[in-house]
């Protein structure tokens, strides 16, 4: 079993920035495919970025490519979102998503329970 916690969210204005974490628990994190998704109320979840755990090779959205970073501390257990230039659309609850040894970008088998990231214009 895996546990996801995520931090970070808040409220912005536009163009600000935010950093997103998600720790993790387990011993294997190096070997976690790991995502971030969000879903605005009264819309579906969608995807945003994905790393994947060998080479850390990344995958991003292209609502977000360009603005936003994810990156991986294994040291850590940690997962990043780095979040520039924000938009009002952007506003929604991220989540983080992990799969042991997972080879896909866009399913995972356990999720956090996600932090609110609002944006004002």
């Amino acid at each position: 079993q895996v546990q996801l916690v995520e931090s970070g969210g808040g409220l912005v204005q536009a163009g600000d920035s935010l950093r997103l974490s998600c720790a993790a628990s387990g011993r294997t994190f190096s070997t976690y495919a790991m995502g971030w998704f969000r879903q605005d109320s009264g819309k579906e979840r969608e995807f945003v970025a994905a790393i994947g755990w060998i080479g850390s090779s990344t995958r991003y959205a292209d609502s977000v490519k360009g603005r936003f970073t994810i990156s991986k501390d294994n040291a850590k257990n940690t997962l990043y979102l780095q979040m520039n230039s924000l938009k009002p659309e952007d506003t929604a609850v991220y989540y983080c998503a992990a799969s042991p040894g997972g080879n896909s970008w866009y399913e995972y088998d356990y999720w956090g329970q996600g932090t609110q990231v609002t944006v004002s214009s």
